[in-house]
């Protein structure tokens, strides 16, 4: 495809910009993408910005506009909203209520899972193979796959009594 705007280079840079419902779609080359004032390289996005932007969007949504500080460290909700940042470990016990559907609605769940250890025990790798099975046995259901809900349910079953006759 060649540039929009010059029509003699390959374009090699295609960008979508949406303002209030209006889509636009520019495809142009290196050079006319630098000197495109529409289009500017140095406009680097900001995570702070998206960031705090749910969190207005969230508030606003559900109209909980809480002034409380945290016990630990004397962070304001309001504080957080403009920063995007917490005070302490506290202030994710403080802010719960707000915080778990920002994060949920981030990560799509509120759960660490992260890697686990090679040299924990074999509990913990079972524990994991549960979570995985009853995510996955909800999905079936919901899709209404009722013979491989049947399977994953007798899967879980099973890993559960290996869990609890585990002693280590």
């Amino acid at each position: 495809m060649l540039c929009e705007s010059c029509g003699k280079n390959e374009a090699n840079l295609h960008y979508t910009k949406v303002v209030n419902g209006k889509v636009e779609e520019r495809h142009l080359c290196q050079e006319c993408a630098s000197m495109d004032y529409d289009f500017n390289f140095n406009n680097l996005f900001s995570m702070h910005k998206l960031f705090t932007g749910l969190i207005d969007s969230k508030a606003e949504d559900d109209n909980m506009e809480r002034e409380y500080r945290c016990k630990n460290c004397g962070l304001k909700y309001s504080d957080f909203k403009s920063e995007g940042k917490l005070g302490c470990a506290q202030c994710y016990e403080t802010f719960k209520e707000e915080l778990n559907p920002l994060i949920k609605g981030l990560h799509g769940h509120n759960i660490n899972r992260g890697k686990i250890p090679k040299r924990s025990n074999e509990r913990v790798y079972l524990k994991r193979e549960e979570d995985s099975l009853k995510v996955r046995l909800e999905n079936a259901v919901k899709m209404e796959e009722f013979e491989e809900a049947a399977v994953l349910r007798d899967e879980l079953k099973e890993l559960r009594c290996k869990l609890n006759s585990f002693k280590g």
